[in-house]
């Protein structure tokens, strides 16, 4: 039996834009900041600012896919070493989110965590989410520190800082191609 929240009946949403938003997340982290700089945060506002509630809701969109493909990767990675990615990656996740209170209230946390679960069981995020209302304004940050934590996992656990940028990247030009 099909759930309602199968990946199938999910838009996609923008994920260029997401992934753009997660990489250059990234790359901040991998030069060594701990804040964004200045101007890169006047840039990201202004993208933000420009984009009309539809473009918004696309983001939103492309975000929970990106989740959902990381956490794709993850489990199937996982189960090579006969380990489930639940088991691995949620307690960790769950760990480096409380460490972010600044970007991360603590009360979106247990959202980000199903977030987390309803994808590495092969879920939608963004459908599983929307069983309970629409998303919230104090959401948005914990929603990408969710991406960017899962992309930066994946870049761990394989070593290369451009990995699950690459992963995406593949994966679109593929599906562009079909």
């Amino acid at each position: 039996m099909s759930s309602p929240c199968d990946p199938q009946y999910a838009p996609a949403g923008d994920v260029g834009a997401a992934l753009m938003v997660i990489d250059s997340r990234l790359k901040t982290i991998y030069d060594g900041r701990a804040e964004t700089d200045p101007e890169q945060q006047q840039l990201a506002d202004q993208f933000t600012a420009s984009l009309s509630p539809k473009q918004a809701n696309d983001l939103v969109d492309g975000a929970c896919t990106l989740i959902y493909m990381f956490m794709q990767w993850l489990r199937m990675a996982y189960e090579d070493h006969d380990r489930d990615v639940i088991e691995y990656v949620v307690p960790s996740f769950v760990a480096s989110m409380r460490m972010m209170p600044k970007s991360v209230r603590p009360e979106t946390i247990p959202t980000m965590a199903g977030l987390v679960v309803a994808a590495g069981t092969g879920l939608s995020p963004n459908l599983w989410r929307k069983q309970y209302g629409d998303w919230t304004g104090e959401e948005m940050n914990s929603l990408e520190a969710t991406a960017l934590l899962l992309a930066e996992h994946i870049n761990r656990l394989t070593d290369d800082r451009d990995f699950a940028s690459r992963l995406v990247t593949e994966a679109l030009s593929s599906s562009n191609q079909d």
